[in-house]
């Protein structure tokens, strides 16, 4: 029993050894290489292959198949089509809104619409508590406690304070843009360069008008002709006895902070142009357009009304001034002489003064 039980043990380990050796020779095998299908049908390349025709069953199987692609294929057909269609539905959007037009490419004085002044939100006023009572022409109605004003009175107050501005520019004038709110500089710097003029975006520093002598006496001056040709040898002689320049239009765009300002434009008899809100006096500027001076969009809107005005004027004068047309007297055309009589026209403009 002992020994049979053994062999049989036995019997099993060596059968596992067996089966591990035949293993072992599958992969050191020395014989001949069969050939594989792949080398048969390179070997014999002329030899075309069958292609199994279907019948009965298969048959009908693959009419199925072709026509369960057909009926697939003319759904996604109709699918692009109403989806192409549905595309072409809807408004046309030519013109997109871009926020960055107002400052890059700011419309023109001909270009002003009830519709533009409306999408600015220049119609909107303060609450009316806060209102002035001087603004009652102005103002169109009441909405939820808020002054609603006019954008009749608003486009025609802006036409005629853009007129004001070209004409000055035409004549060769000097125009100041003031707006000193946060967000505002942009604006006045690009509708200061479109007219050709100056601007400030900070803060008016007071007595600049009253007292320009001390407080802009160090300020560098420079003549120019009809053409805007600087003259240098006037340099010289303005720097020791012309006095300091004053700007022939203000355009103000928040007159409530700038109070000063208007205060001494009304002591040297300087025109201004501001933007005057349901709360603010409109008596304190020559010119008053009746807007919303809160928004950053209807002080764009309107400082770039004014810049493309002024530039309109700066165009029209060298273009007269080219043809000979000049409507404003020059330095040159009131002296004979460039260096001796120099200190005469700026006595006589002083005693203007």
């Amino acid at each position: 029993m002992i020994v049979r039980h053994l062999c049989v043990r036995q019997s099993r380990q060596l059968f596992a050894l067996n089966r591990q050796a035949y293993n072992l020779r599958r992969f050191s095998s020395v014989e001949t290489p069969t050939s594989t299908p792949i080398e048969t049908a390179a070997q014999t390349p002329t030899e075309e292959p069958v292609i199994p025709v279907p019948t009965g069953d298969a048959l009908q199987f693959s009419t199925a198949a072709q026509s369960m692609r057909r009926a697939a294929y003319k759904v996604f057909k109709q699918k692009e089509t109403r989806r192409s269609q549905f595309q072409r539905l809807g408004t046309d959007l030519s013109k997109p809104y871009n926020p960055e037009d107002i400052i890059t490419n700011p419309p023109h004085p001909r270009d002003i619409t009830l519709e533009l002044l409306l999408a600015a939100q220049t119609h909107l006023g303060h609450s009316t508590s806060r209102w002035n009572p001087q603004n009652s022409r102005y103002i169109f109605g009441i909405r939820d406690n808020i002054h609603i004003i006019s954008l009749d009175v608003t486009a025609a107050y802006l036409r005629r304070a853009a007129r004001v501005v070209e004409e000055v520019a035409a004549r060769g004038g000097l125009i100041l843009f003031v707006g000193t709110r946060d967000g505002q500089k942009r604006s006045v710097v690009r509708a200061a360069e479109l007219a050709g003029g100056y601007h400030i975006f900070e803060r008016w520093i007071p007595g600049s008008l009253t007292n320009g002598e001390q407080i802009l006496g160090h300020c560098e001056m420079k003549v120019v002709n009809a053409l805007d040709e600087e003259l240098p040898q006037f340099n010289g002689t303005l720097k020791e006895q012309a006095a300091a320049l004053k700007p022939d239009l203000v355009v103000c765009l928040n007159p409530i902070e700038n109070v000063v300002l208007l205060h001494e434009c009304g002591l040297n008899s300087v025109p201004t142009i501001g933007i005057i809100d349901t709360d603010a006096d409109p008596t304190r500027v020559t010119y008053p357009i009746p807007a919303n001076d809160d928004s950053l969009r209807s002080a764009g809107v309107i400082a770039g009304v004014l810049g493309r005005a002024g530039q309109a004027g700066q165009s029209r004068r060298l273009r007269e001034a080219k043809l000979g047309n000049v409507e404003y007297r020059t330095v040159l055309d009131r002296s004979d002489t460039l260096g001796t009589s120099i200190a005469e026209i700026v006595d006589e403009g002083k005693k203007r003064r």
